[in-house]
């Protein structure tokens, strides 16, 4: 049986549309996907991210520990801070990509992706030296506000100040939303400003209708999976088993700005990283159009000269750049801007150009 997030009787509410995604039964449209991808552009959406997983380092020497274990460095952060980092395999290949939250040197909150919550479990436990972590994930829910309007609806519903003069992205503070209490983390997948909230399992659907209510004057829309993709790739963000997995390599994937190989301690893959990155990376994760008719879908093969040379990663029709987008990984001698390969689609090679991303960029 599929497992369901504290939300789920209010996504039926709304005539969800419910598919499984890693085990989950979660949304993936209300309306439309557009409509929804548009509201995120336009105004604010909310999105129930509670599949995600929640481990958590506590106690002397919970900072070291952790650090260790990604990619980013901590130990630079203040607290209130986060980053986004990778947890690597000895081969600088991803585990897991995830955000990690410095509350203090002796509590590290990060979050993981659903389909790895356990495999990430057991990595960390294998590999941590001194604290071990403790999985939080059924004690949080997880709701995503995003958008231009994200902060004013906030705002109007918590005391604490969500300024970005008091919390700017990447940082995150406590305080209680519509009565609930919260972290409110200056965090997305979307693109745009907004909020990740994460508050107690069992106040997530008071949270939710909250926000819903609230932001009617706003034109909020609950969004469901399919805008949540749309919206990533037009930002050319990686999705785990997609874009980045085991058989690629930070450097590869475009993601060498989370990775700190001068870090004291260092972390997991560093070698191999630093092997890589002495010796050239020999294929990179691109954004390309399709200067030809069609839709580029994941495992779609890329041609060059016939020959494939590569397969999507993702695609989508961007609803927002009105363009067929997608990424892929290329030998390095096709991934500079401008460079043109093939996708196959249904049997026929269909024109491609790599281009400069994120490929929505606001006006």
């Amino acid at each position: 049986m599929a497992l369901r997030t504290p939300l789920n009787e209010a996504h039926r509410k709304l005539g969800a549309r419910m598919v499984d995604f890693a085990g989950w039964d979660m949304p993936v449209q209300y309306s439309s996907i557009i409509a929804e991808h548009e509201a995120v552009r336009r105004a604010v959406g909310l999105f129930d991210v509670s599949h995600m997983g929640e481990i958590e380092f506590t106690g002397p020497g919970a900072l070291e520990t952790a650090n260790r274990l990604i990619s980013n460095d901590l130990v630079r952060c203040k607290d209130g801070q986060a980053v986004y980092a990778g947890l690597l395999t000895e081969q600088g290949t991803f585990v897991d990509d995830v955000v990690a939250y410095r509350f203090s040197p002796e509590r590290i909150f990060i979050c993981v992706n659903s389909s790895n919550r356990e495999k990430d479990f057991a990595w960390m436990r294998e590999h941590a030296q001194g604290v071990k972590p403790v999985d939080r994930s059924s004690d949080f829910a997880q709701i995503a506000v995003q958008g231009p309007k994200a902060e004013a609806l906030v705002q109007r519903l918590t005391k604490t100040d969500v300024s970005k003069a008091q919390v700017d992205t990447y940082r995150f503070t406590e305080g209680e939303v519509a009565g609930v209490k919260c972290i409110i983390s200056r965090t997305g997948y979307t693109g745009e400003d907004g909020f990740e909230l994460y508050c107690a399992s069992d106040r997530a659907e008071a949270l939710w209708n909250a926000l819903l209510q609230e932001g009617q004057a706003d034109g909020v829309m609950a969004c469901g999976l399919g805008a949540r993709d749309s919206l990533r790739t037009e930002m050319k963000y990686a999705l785990y088993g997609n874009d980045i997995d085991e058989a690629h390599t930070a450097l590869e994937a475009g993601l060498g700005w989370i990775v700190k190989l001068d870090k004291p301690g260092g972390f997991i893959g560093k070698q191999a990283l630093e092997k890589q990155k002495a010796e050239g990376v020999q294929r990179k994760l691109v954004g390309f159009v399709l200067t030809g008719s069609g839709i580029p879908r994941h495992g779609y093969p890329i041609l060059k000269d016939g020959q494939r040379v590569g397969e999507v990663t993702s695609g989508t029709m961007g609803p927002s750049v009105k363009k067929p987008i997608g990424m892929g990984y290329v030998p390095a001698a096709l991934a500079s801007e401008g460079a043109t390969f093939d996708v196959e689609i249904r049997g026929r090679a269909v024109a491609a150009q790599v281009v400069k991303t994120p490929f929505w960029k606001k006006p």
